[in-house]
């Protein structure tokens, strides 16, 4: 069983999946203090673990439940136990509720998010392109389709097919229904893109798609950035992470599920340039991808908390939980720039699945390797937390990733 220390602040985390354990995780191994989770689920990776106290609320979506329930947990955990409570949002939901609500909730939480105006401008991807725009830094060419008006703009010939197609907002996207519906679309031809928007019609969604050309690569071409701002505004840290593999699921396609931390500064110092302009505080999540045609990395999206993947910068040596406390808790002055630069392979699947589905020989052989020197690590697996129930998970888990990669991917030639 794992053993607490009492703290001057305690985390509380808003979700039920991987990014919840993964945080619950990271905060105790920093400072071995137990994480408060709330959501209105119950999955096994949170409730068969020992790490984290978790409350259950009903409709915990519903802002008329969601503001009252954190108030009443602020004020028990936080001002009647004497402890600041720092708080995360595990999906774009979760931190729009807190930014939208801050007035009523910082007196109880401290909430490492961005204020409402900022956020809208730069988590509806149409916006966060225009600020790359003006900074000169790549992106995949766009045109937008507006869903209000469903006039769809030219698309350039010299595109080609496929396409892709995804929505300008996340948070948004997450409410709406529809046949067919993924995260991500990779259209093959005119008709499919008709098809997807007749289906989009149907739904709730009625702000923004956007319609790219298509980023030739696999997995492997894909990056992920992780930076953290502190209050000032300033970019104290960033970290690199080369995908081996991606999720290819219809809900989760895109998600990193193999990821090697690789050094490529040029990212970080674009990222830097980009944050520091706009005022950014808190940790930023990019995905990028290499565009083997120019040479250039195109800046895709961010995201403005911790993605479901931020273990790749614990597990390479910068606990996530240290800068959000000595910067927002202890008030510590920083300095500099650091760039993580360790060499880790950070996974969520078995190695079967690396040795098996990464077509790149090169990185496949760096990646067994890294388990071999012991290099690497899963966010789940984890030995201060590795009860009979939970090894059972583990391995249904395990065992349903390699199901998976045969079904989306095939059996590899």
């Amino acid at each position: 069983m794992p053993t607490f220390v009492e703290r001057e602040f305690r985390p509380v985390i808003l979700g039920a999946d991987i990014t919840a354990y993964t945080l619950v995780r990271t905060f105790y191994e920093a400072y071995a203090v137990r994480a408060l989770v709330v959501n209105m689920s119950h999955t096994p990776v949170i409730d068969d673990s020992s790490l984290s106290e978790h409350i259950f609320v009903d409709n915990f979506h519903d802002t008329a439940v969601f503001v009252p329930t954190l108030v009443d947990i602020g004020r028990r955990y936080g001002t009647e136990a004497g402890k600041k409570l720092v708080i995360l949002g595990c999906g774009d939901w979760y931190v729009r509720m807190l930014v939208e609500h801050k007035a009523e909730l910082e007196p109880y939480f401290l909430i490492p998010y961005i204020d409402l105006e900022l956020l809208d401008r730069i988590v509806l991807k149409d916006q966060f392109y225009g600020i790359l725009d003006d900074l000169e830094i790549p992106y995949p060419k766009t045109v937008v389709y507006d869903c209000e008006t469903r006039e769809l703009p030219e698309i350039p010939a010299e595109w080609g097919w496929p396409i892709v197609a995804k929505p300008a907002s996340s948070a948004l996207y997450h409410y709406a229904e529809f046949p067919g519906k993924k995260k991500v679309f990779i259209l093959q031809s005119r008709a499919e893109l008709d098809e997807m928007l007749a289906g989009l019609a149907q739904s709730s969604y009625d702000y923004k798609f956007l319609i790219q050309e298509f980023i030739p690569g696999t997995d492997t071409n894909m990056r992920v950035l992780t930076c953290y701002s502190d209050r000032s505004g300033t970019v104290r840290f960033g970290s690199v992470g080369q995908t081996l593999l991606e999720e290819h699921t219809p809900s989760a396609i895109g998600n990193p599920c193999a990821i090697i931390s690789t050094s490529e500064d040029q990212l970080v110092h674009q990222a830097k340039r980009f944050l520091e302009h706009i005022g950014y505080t808190g940790f930023s999540n990019f995905d990028i991808k290499f565009d083997p045609r120019d040479g250039s990395f195109r800046f895709f999206e961010i995201n403005v908390r911790l993605g479901r993947s931020n273990y790749y910068v614990t597990g390479a040596g910068h606990n996530v939980a240290e800068w959000i406390v000595r910067d927002l808790v202890q008030h510590e002055s920083m300095d500099g720039l650091v760039i993580s630069r360790a060499e880790h392979l950070f996974t969520f699947v078995p190695r079967y699945v690396i040795k098996t589905f990464v077509a790149d020989r090169a990185l496949r052989d760096k990646a067994l390797a890294l388990f071999k020197s012991g290099r690497w690590s899963n966010p789940q697996v984890y030995a201060a937390d590795l009860s009979l129930k939970r090894r059972a998970y583990l391995a249904a888990y395990g065992a349903n990733q390699i199901r998976k990669f045969y079904k989306y991917l095939g059996r590899p030639a």
